[in-house]
């Protein structure tokens, strides 16, 4: 999936020096629990282990909080599958909305119980509402199926005994605003929140931008300066609230490193801090264990098999809606339970829409078809692009452009070596795009690569399709895309033959001590490699369904 540009703070400055009446709730747990669950997910101690690691990172005499993400209405009384926020799931295992997870730096004693380290609330047992919804693993399922040393019903939240008072630091890395307030629950998400607002007093002004701006002015303001100041500058002229303040003007003002060194040790002291939770889940996440590479490494050979039997199934009279369909079969068929995000089958013109999912033209006839689709599996999700002539061969002219990309993303996987920036990939790919546009005399000067190739070709991958991660040199356990593209839609100034082209190869690429390796190498790259497979039988060849008259 092509990389957007990076919304936290910090990014762009990164972006810039490398360029650029029922009782049921709708929400279902997304696995089953118990003994029927499958046995490859990862372990209680996998989580129990992520969470200290998180406490070893905590500031002195601080508390931090992660919420269950929301339920999300799909339309009336009918909910969005649900999907647990990744950093909780991370932490703990728990797959259930309206939940919270307490960590505390130093052993507290909450109502009576000495040395509580972590306490999660989670959604109550009730099995009226169960036969609706099924299973809810409750307080004493969290604690013997989860391991956590202390859980209670989310009811008990706002009773719990957690002193807020005492701690010098209170630390999360999102506080969910967009939240329905469900009316016959009164210990929702939404209520969660509002209580835990009301408990730790975060005043109702509390901006965490302005938590991840100081960070970004700790990080970057000397190393980085000539990139920052400018960012910083046209952010003030964007917005007042930045404008005025008193520690973003003293950053600017500074006009020597030494100056800005002083600036930047004047960070106003905050007990509510919303970055640095951000920060050091970033580090973790961003660093697979074996236990996530294996889960990432099945992801990824499904979504392989994938194109490769989508190559062999395609014809011209078929849809991009029809080609989604089969991609997402072999999904479940190995049992990868969802998607990882939305799959992108473009043919034409739709394939120069970078995050096209609508997937609704009738036949993809012979234009290219580009195919950005990843299975998530249990929580890990793939990311894998392929870019197929329907009919079997590519024409000229698509042949030429398909080319470049290819040569471009082998110069990124050269790129991919631990200690490597982690923009080397997106430099070594943009050089090879911009020298084979400009043979082709389809741009004049190289800075116009970024007409037809306007996306970063670097993520990382995880829990997230964009997933967490520092942004900084890469190191062994780091799972990335290798994704370059060009797209050339209808219209562009350049010869009519190049109209309608868009070409995106992506593959997924594991940090090693000695390099890298392709996870996702079993779906054909090369021209000849993808012309040969489609002439081969698909097994889904025989699948006929009757006609609907």
């Amino acid at each position: 999936m092509s990389t957007p540009s990076l919304s936290r703070a910090f990014r762009p400055v990164l972006l810039l020096a490398a360029a650029l009446l029922t009782l049921a709730p709708a929400a279902q747990a997304q696995h089953t629990v118990g003994p029927d669950h499958p046995a490859d997910q990862l372990a209680p101690s996998f989580h129990k282990q992520r969470r200290e690691l998180v406490r070893q990172a905590l500031p002195a005499g601080s508390a931090a909080v992660v919420f269950a993400a929301p339920v999300r209405n799909r339309a009336n009384d009918v909910d969005f599958v649900y999907h647990q926020n990744p950093d909780l799931y991370y932490l703990t295992g728990y797959q259930e909305p309206n939940s919270l997870l307490v960590l505390f730096k130093e052993p507290q004693t909450v109502n009576g119980q000495p040395g509580v380290t972590e306490m999660l609330f989670v959604d109550p047992r009730n099995p009226q509402r169960e036969q609706w919804t099924g299973h809810r693993l409750g307080a004493e399922g969290a604690k013997q199926q989860l391991g956590l040393q202390f859980a209670a019903d989310n009811n008990a939240f706002v009773t719990s005994g957690i002193k807020w008072y005492d701690f010098k630091t209170v630390l999360f890395a999102e506080l969910p605003a967009d939240v329905r307030d469900d009316d016959r629950d009164p210990s929702d998400l939404f209520n969660l929140v509002a209580s835990f607002r009301q408990q730790a007093a975060v005043p109702t002004d509390f901006n965490p931008q302005q938590a991840e701006l100081y960070t970004t002015i700790q990080r970057y303001g000397v190393a980085n300066a000539a990139n920052l100041r400018p960012y910083l500058e046209n952010l003030t002229k964007q917005n007042p609230g930045v404008a005025q303040d008193a520690y973003v003007q003293a950053y600017l003002k500074a006009t020597t490193d030494a100056d800005r060194q002083k600036a930047i040790a004047n960070r106003p002291v905050a007990r509510f801090d919303a970055s640095t939770l951000n920060d050091v889940l970033g580090d973790l996440r961003a660093v697979k264990t074996p236990e996530e590479i294996a889960l990432l490494r099945r992801a990824v050979r499904i979504s392989a098999v994938g194109q490769q039997e989508v190559m062999k199934a395609t014809r011209p009279d078929m849809g991009e809606m029809e080609l989604q369909g089969l991609h997402e079969y072999v999904y479940k068929k190995y049992g990868a339970e969802f998607e990882g995000y939305p799959s992108i089958v473009g043919a034409g013109n739709n394939a120069c829409v970078l995050h096209y999912i609508t997937n609704d033209k009738p036949q993809v006839k012979n234009d290219l078809l580009l195919m950005d689709c990843g299975a998530e599996y249990h929580g890990y999700t793939a990311d894998v692009t392929r870019t197929i002539p329907p009919s079997g061969k590519f024409s000229p002219a698509q042949r030429q452009i398909y080319d470049i990309v290819l040569a471009a993303q082998e110069a990124g996987f050269a790129a991919c070596k631990p200690g490597a920036e982690f923009q080397a990939p997106h430099k070594a790919a943009q050089k090879v795009i911009a020298d084979g546009l400009l043979k082709l005399g389809i741009i004049q000067k190289p800075e116009d690569v970024r007409t037809y190739f306007p996306h970063g070709t670097s993520h990382y991958l995880g829990l997230d399709v964009h997933d967490r991660g520092n942004y900084g040199p890469l190191q062994a356990g780091n799972v990335i895309t290798v994704e370059p593209g060009i797209y050339i839609p209808e219209g562009s100034p350049c010869d009519k033959k190049w109209w309608n082209i868009g070409v995106r190869i992506e593959d997924d690429v594991l940090i090693t001590s000695a390099g890298s390796e392709n996870l996702s190498r079993e779906a054909p790259r090369t021209v000849a490699e993808i012309e040969t497979l489609m002439a081969k039988p698909s097994a889904l060849d025989d699948f006929k369904l009757p006609v609907l008259r």
